[in-house]
């Protein structure tokens, strides 16, 4: 993805010289929250209104003036994150439809002098600080609203003009609230890297904020890659963060209900922190500022969870594990994790099969590390089990789930336990026999 010039550069220099440092917390953290709000949620379709359907720049600025939340609204975004266990917060100051959420001196497009009347970067900032937690900055490199934002990409003299308005606004942002923990590049159409001289605009970024880190929408490598709507882990030493939203809509959308339940946050975070990643999940405010009911009800239990739970997720480690269609994995150094999602059991025709002994019994095949003890999170109650070289077995486990939506088994081992199907595969009896 990086420019072949740029490689060698001081910057990158920079950047892989301070790295571990500086993500030091970031892979720590393994949970943000991300905020999509703007003119947008104003009508309550969808971040990309404007452009989908068209709508005239005259009438979609109209939005501007409407757009008037409640004070503070952040403070409400900054105490669910904390309540739901996550460690930071990224929101949007200014989105592809070009509002900018801050008393910019670049444009008159703003916060401060539209309908708001106040820096609601401001209020952000210092509502994630109140709560302890880390802050982010999404801004969109494309424009819709700049009379040169499309146009750059054939006019040389609107490319230069929009580049420096561009460079402008990122340092205003990096320059005007203290320290920032993480600049979230997106979209950098219509042009390339070397065009929106993102090896000069990064260059920029670290004199202001020498800690922060950055992502990859810039054009260039950054710091970590973005899976956007998926989690797909990035190869091995680089790092990763899967953005999601809640629903089906990245801003505030009135009409989608198609919400993610805890079980499914819980499992999908589980899944990034077992590859070495981050899940980023997305809420959409209301117009006002205020949080869909629906929202508050997922994270609060997503964070209830969190609560018993953290340990298997906070500041693990990248694992390598089998696919397993009942649970994921963890690890920090030789303590491996069981997410088990599906708990295991038994039916009334398996109970009439003779000698069939009802009993609850989890079993991890391919576990190559020795395991020392067992033992559930939720209550700290020993596991009973028994290991041969085939597979693990847990076992006088309850016949309901001890914890929801997902219950953790955590298991000491002799060594950085690895997970390996096909490892075995060559030593099963029934291949042995030549059966199929």
């Amino acid at each position: 993805m990086a420019d072949a010039e740029s490689q060698d550069s001081p910057v990158q220099a920079h950047m892989t010289a301070t790295r571990t440092e500086r993500m030091k917390w970031w892979h720590e953290a393994k949970f943000g929250m991300f905020i999509h709000w703007g003119l947008y949620s104003v009508i309550g379709q969808h971040e990309w209104a404007k452009e989908v359907e068209g709508i005239p720049l005259e009438q979609y600025e109209q939005l501007a003036h409407a757009f008037k939340p409640k004070p503070n609204a952040a403070r409400d975004w900054a105490r669910l994150a904390k309540q739901a266990g996550q460690k930071y917060m990224v929101m949007t100051t200014k989105h592809h439809e070009g509002f900018c959420h801050w008393d910019s001196k670049l444009t008159d497009y703003n916060a401060m002098k539209q309908g708001p009347g106040r820096d609601l970067v401001r209020e952000f900032v210092d509502a994630a600080r109140a709560e302890g937690l880390r802050v982010g900055f999404y801004y969109s490199l494309m424009d819709w609203h700049h009379p040169d934002g499309a146009t750059c990409k054939t006019d040389p003299a609107a490319r230069k003009r929009f580049v420096e308005y561009t460079h402008g606004l990122i340092r205003e942002l990096l320059t005007n609230y203290g320290k920032i923990d993480v600049l979230w590049y997106d979209v950098d159409w219509p042009l390339t890297a070397a065009e929106w001289e993102s090896e000069r605009m990064n260059r920029m970024v670290f004199e202001l904020q020498p800690e922060i880190i950055v992502n990859n929408r810039n054009g260039l490598d950054g710091d970590f890659s973005t899976p956007e709507q998926n989690i797909e882990a990035s190869a091995e030493g680089r790092a990763w963060e899967s953005c999601m939203t809640l629903n089906d809509s990245w801003g505030f959308n009135r009409g989608d209900d198609a919400w993610k339940t805890p079980k499914k946050i819980v499992t999908n975070l589980s899944e990034c922190a077992g590859g070495g990643g981050n899940y980023l999940l997305n809420i959409g405010p209301k117009p006002d500022g205020s949080i869909p009911e629906e929202t508050v009800a997922v994270l609060a239990s997503v964070g209830k969870w969190l609560e018993t739970n953290g340990k298997a997720v906070y500041g693990t480690e990248r694992g390598l594990f089998g696919w397993n269609s009942n649970a994921n994995y963890t690890r920090r150094g030789k303590t491996l994790y069981i997410h088990q999602q599906y708990w295991p059991g038994h039916t009334p025709a398996a109970e009439a099969i003779p000698f069939f002994k009802p009993e609850v019994v989890i079993a991890i095949g391919g576990l190559q590390a020795k395991v020392k003890s067992a033992r559930l999170l939720k209550t700290g109650e020993a596991v009973s089990f028994a290991q041969d070289e085939f597979s693990l077995r847990l076992t006088g486990l309850p016949l309901h789930a001890p914890d929801q939506p997902v219950t953790v088994i955590e298991l000491e081992c002799d060594s950085v336990p690895v997970i390996d199907h096909d490892a075995i595969r060559s030593r099963w009896p029934r291949l042995k026999v030549g059966i199929s």
